[in-house]
Parts: structure tokens; sequence; C-alpha cells
């Protein structure tokens, strides 16, 4: 299996928000109406998700996705 960046943003956010509300991953799962191997991939930073089921998740916690500006130095250092 790939290994994948289990620390990026949205995972973190989901993790630490869901433990904060003191829910199991099969509770949110139930709660927000996705799959339970979708909230455990979101949670290890699988990078290919399908952004309506992200939002279907954030939107429990009152957010959701949006384009966020990056820095010039950002852009230039992306691909590397």
């Amino acid at each position: 299996m790939k290994k994948w960046n289990r620390n990026n943003a949205i995972a973190d956010f989901v993790r630490s928000r869901r433990k904060n509300s003191k829910l199991t991953q099969i509770e949110l799962a139930d709660i927000t109406g996705v799959g339970i191997r979708f909230l455990r991939e979101l949670e290890q930073g699988k990078p290919n998700l399908m952004t309506d089921k992200i939002n279907q998740i954030l939107l429990f916690f009152g957010h959701t996705l949006t384009p966020t500006p990056i820095s010039d130095e950002a852009r230039r250092n992306l691909g590397k």
C-alpha cells in the first residue's frame, strides 16, 4: 500500500474535530452519510478523494472546502 500523508491539513482537521466531538469514525460516517472506508482514507491522508464527500464531513463541523490563495514562493515550490 502506498504511504499517504497522514498529516495533511484536512486529515488533521477532521481527525481532531472528530476526536474533540468524542465520535468514533463509525459514528461520524453514519451522521454525515459517508462510508466508513471513505472516512478512514480521509483521516489517513489519501490524496485523491471526492470533494463532495469531503464537504459532507466538513459541513458537519461548520466548514467547507474553498480555494485559498497561496504565496508566490509556495507556487514556485509546487511539484518539487
